[in-house]
């Protein structure tokens, strides 16, 4: 059974649609590898002295031997070898090294280092670097590419003299069907984007069934499944579980794959794009398990967090659970990367560049959500309380990352940013475990000692008798002798956590102190107000008077 290794693919969109991973990734695969088609060279070659065939670097020598070979121009082929066989003995052994790797090699071609070096894997011979390893009936062949000096030319890779040697005898083994033998002519020879027509049909055709077969599974598995809990719960309105998850679609279909591909003798190209296809569909799956078991741990704790009274930490909770989804798929898409020969320090260095960037122009919204973060955590506020933030009133309806939802007493929704409330000054209305009783008396002069002693007793008396009030706090006391009125204080806490509650009490007090000042014959003092007339006026005008006569006089002697 030949390794392979998985890649990851984190995309969220694929996720949500088994087919379309397959599809799309398959398309990936195809746009990778295209450098190994024929005529189409490396994607990217380190030259140190250019060689006219590649053979500067391991994958160089082998994709160009390949796309030699694959051609037919055995002749070409020839000159990736290390032999020192003649021409013809030469071409023969090309075209039997092509046949053994286009039918067994494994399809890891993306794994040979593609530097002039080598991978310098093994320090006892860094000359050598492995290809890989294909199984015979006399144990397993290492398919090795060796460093020679040429000369004019400088070091170039060639295949090693050492598995030339083996190459005759693991050809005559080969005996697997190869499925263009099988398959009509006119699919295997017409190719679209380098992949023959039957494999198309095979992923038209075949994925689709797959899935409705997979869909028919899932739903006769989960309508048993969905039975046994009913009646074991004895509740017949629970629905019926999803047992055959997608994403375990998805590793079947990726399994089904890899066995196909150890029962076809398919090309090597075919099958590189094939076990591409097959990892990262495995890959992607497994983030898509990881996905849904993070959101049924985010639902479980949320149920936990609404249970102790707690639902505006659902939104940390929700931060929480994207940035580590985002951390997951990051992570897929750097193994991708990876897989694929792309080096990431260069995207690596662009995203601490751009994140720089998009932290300065979000500098509010981090503000506000580093404030939501606070608030949530520190527990300051709650969704249902009534709070009172500057001249604000109302009921708290949602605890946001970025805002907070108030609904005023006109019932208007207000929103207000975290950041803003978290550096206000906050009185939370709801949090009262006792209502203040806070009142000011004010009894006519004329009320005598007498009656005032009756009624502060009086009042003592009604505000003791209610089991709801604190006692330790009740003072009744004749504070002042005002300009208008004799002011008297009631003062206690009642011990109600509702504001109807203490309202109601209140009133109920309220009529008993009336009650009791009534009795006691004493009158509450009216505010009043004294007009003051001067004589003044009345004077000015007797005197204008007085002088409108002497006028009259004087005028009258004359005539």
């Amino acid at each position: 059974m030949r390794s392979r290794q998985h890649s990851l693919w984190g995309s969220v969109s694929l996720a949500r649609n088994g087919a379309g991973i397959f599809y799309f990734a398959l398309m990936m695969c195809v746009q990778v590898w295209a450098q190994a088609l024929p005529g189409v060279a490396p994607a990217t070659q380190p030259v140190v002295r250019k060689d006219a065939l590649g053979r500067t670097t391991p994958r160089g020598t082998v994709l160009g031997f390949l796309s030699a070979a694959r051609k037919g121009d055995d002749e070409l082929a020839a000159q990736y070898l290390n032999t020192r066989a003649n021409d013809g003995a030469a071409e023969i052994l090309a075209h039997q090294l092509f046949v053994v790797l286009d039918r067994r090699l494994p399809a890891r071609l993306n794994q040979i280092s593609n530097e002039p070096e080598g991978s310098v894997a093994d320090l006892l011979r860094p000359d050598q670097d492995l290809v890989g390893t294909i199984s015979g009936d006399q144990g397993d062949l290492d398919i090795l590419v060796e460093r020679v000096d040429r000369g004019k030319s400088g070091p170039l890779w060639l295949f090693s003299s050492k598995t030339l040697a083996d190459i005759p005898a693991l050809y005559e083994e080969i005996n697997l069907l190869p499925v263009d033998n099988v398959v009509p002519q006119v699919l295997v020879n017409n190719r679209l984007l380098g992949i023959a027509w039957f494999e198309w049909l095979a992923v038209l055709v075949g994925i689709p069934l797959f899935f409705l077969l997979a869909a028919f599974v899932n739903r006769l598995l989960s309508r048993i499944v969905g039975d046994v809990r009913r009646r074991r719960y004895k509740n017949t309105e629970l629905r019926d579980p999803e047992v055959f998850l997608k994403p375990l679609r998805l590793l079947l279909l990726a399994l089904v794959i890899e066995w196909t591909l150890s029962k076809l003798s398919l090309a090597l190209m075919a099958r590189q794009i094939w076990s591409g296809a097959a990892g990262v569909i495995t890959v992607a799956a497994c983030v898509w398990l990881v996905i849904l078991a993070i959101s049924a741990g985010e639902r479980h704790l949320q149920q936990r967090l609404r249970q102790r009274n707690l639902a505006g930490a659902t939104s940390v909770l929700r931060l929480v659970r994207g940035v580590v989804d985002v951390l997951v798929i990051f992570a897929g898409v750097m193994v991708m990367l990876h897989h694929f020969g792309v080096n990431p320090t260069a995207a690596l260095a662009g995203l601490g560049v751009g994140g720089i960037a998009v932290a300065l122009a979000a500098q509010k919204t981090l503000e506000n959500v580093i404030g939501g973060v606070s608030l949530i955590m520190d527990r300051a506020i709650r969704v249902g309380e009534v709070l009172k933030v500057g001249e604000l009133q109302g009921t708290v309806e949602d605890i946001g990352l970025r805002s907070t939802r108030i609904r005023t007493l006109e019932r208007t929704v207000v929103n207000l940013p975290n950041g803003q409330v978290a550096t206000m000054n906050l009185e939370n209305l709801s949090s009262r475990d006792k209502f203040w009783f806070h009142q000011i008396l004010r009894l006519r002069h004329g009320t005598t000692a007498a009656q005032m002693h009756e009624v502060l007793e009086g009042i003592r008396g009604i505000v003791r008798e209610s089991r709801l009030v604190e006692q330790k706090s009740i003072r009744v006391r004749l504070l002042r002798f005002g300009l208008t009125a004799l002011e008297v204080e009631v003062y206690a806490y009642v011990l109600v956590p509702v504001q109807n509650q203490f309202l109601e009490i209140q009133e109920g007090l309220l009529l008993r102190i009336m009650e009791c000042i009534q009795l006691a014959g004493v009158q509450i003092a009216l505010p009043s107000q004294a007009i003051v007339v001067s004589d003044v006026a009345d004077a000015a005008a007797v005197d204008l008077e007085t002088q409108a006569k002497r006028s009259s006089g004087d005028a009258a002697a004359l005539e």
